[in-house]
């Protein structure tokens, strides 16, 4: 990728993602970088536990706060002084939070990546009360309403548009796909990515269990990413048990060399409205790596799922039928073989990000353009 005219400057902004989020550090990031921009890195390093990287090519990293729970404003107000610092500094601000929307103040030059349907996902706040679940919702609409007024969007999701009046640009959750992969092997489960109930944990432990006991052992489910709210103390006493293997978080380039030669990829969500819009990444993951993926039938899943003939839908909070799917898989190998290779075959043809990343780097070097810029929320079509 050859660097777009004059050198660039960006300031990437979470307070709420890990600092090694495979989206922004190791997508966006990695493919500015590529194009020869500077980019100046603050997320929660120290709060998850890592040391401030030193500054490498065009990478400069700066800590801030971890935004978590009810533990929100401390961080908030950190990121508006270092958005207020050094945003003037940079062509374009990059958030990625929608509560950061809050410390933008009147900074001209931010774009909002918008990740996910953040009213649909209040439901699964679990140290929101019930009770104002309902208000903080459409609240947040009006919040989103605001923004596309006010600043350009990108959208991590097609089907995001429909909240929005203006069309945006789409920077889709697609992955870096190795051009090799092993074949599925026998004696390996895995589960990629943050892991909460929602996200199917009980479901997974469930599994995992079946699989321990109908195969003496042989069959390993292995967690490979951080549990989060209620799901942390049942996923590690399943850990502790020996039912399953849970590693916590692991660096994204490590985490993707573990999936490979593992007999199934699980993707166990529940049917709640945050999902039913969303590609899980972790389907185009397995796929990347030749794994067969069983699924919950999520409509982006299913549809995905079904086209590429890469693995097996299952029912909602039925783990007996997913540990069914995953042993039938191991008792047909050349079945396994073949659902690996056509989900390979179809993310290499659609999800791709070496061309994805270039549209994203082509966007974001339109949005630093002061001429377009000036519009506040005109959107590169």
């Amino acid at each position: 990728m050859t660097s777009p005219g004059p050198q660039r400057s960006i300031l990437v902004v979470t307070v709420v993602h890990h600092p090694q989020d495979a989206r922004i550090r190791h997508r966006e990031i990695d493919a500015l970088l590529r194009a020869g921009w500077r980019v100046t890195y603050a997320a929660p390093f120290s709060g998850h536990g890592l040391a401030v990287p030193e500054p490498e090519g065009g990478l400069r990293c700066v800590d801030l706060p971890r935004s978590a729970g009810r533990r929100r404003l401390r961080a908030l107000g950190h990121a508006r002084r270092t958005i207020r610092e050094l945003g003037p500094r940079n062509d374009v601000v990059l958030i990625h939070d929608p509560e950061l929307l809050l410390a933008t103040g009147r900074q001209r030059n931010v774009v909002w990546d918008v990740h996910e349907d953040t009213a649909a996902a209040v439901g699964a706040k679990e140290w929101l009360p019930r009770a104002v679940q309902r208000a903080a919702a459409a609240v947040l609409r009006s919040v989103e309403r605001w923004a596309e007024r006010r600043m350009p969007l990108l959208l991590a999701e097609y089907a995001y548009q429909e909240r929005f009046r203006r069309r945006h640009p789409v920077v889709p959750n697609v992955v870096s796909v190795p051009r090799a992969m092993p074949p599925p092997g026998a004696d390996r489960v895995v589960y990629l990515g943050s892991i909460t109930l929602e996200r199917g944990a009980e479901d997974v432990v469930a599994l995992a269990r079946t699989l321990t006991d109908r195969t003496a052992g042989e069959l390993q489910t292995h967690v490979i990413g951080p549990a989060h709210g209620a799901a942390e103390a049942l996923i590690a006493a399943a850990h502790d048990e020996g039912v399953l293997q849970w590693h916590g978080f692991v660096p994204n380039e490590e985490a993707l060399t573990m999936l490979d030669g593992a007999l199934a990829g699980l993707s166990l969500l529940r049917d709640v409205p945050n999902y039913r819009h969303s590609m899980p990444t972790k389907v185009l993951e397995y796929m990347a790596h030749g794994v067969p993926v069983v699924t919950t039938p999520l409509p982006v899943a299913r549809d995905v799922v079904e086209r590429s003939g890469c693995g097996v839908l299952v029912p909602f909070a039925d783990p007996d039928a997913a540990a069914a799917a995953v042993l039938a898989l191991r008792a047909d190998p050349s079945r396994a073989a073949r659902l690996g290779r056509a989900g390979h075959a179809a993310v290499l043809r659609d999800y791709d990000w070496s061309s994805a990343g270039e549209q994203f780097v082509a966007t974001m070097a339109t949005l630093a353009d002061p001429a377009r810029r000036a519009g506040g929320a005109t959107a590169v079509r």
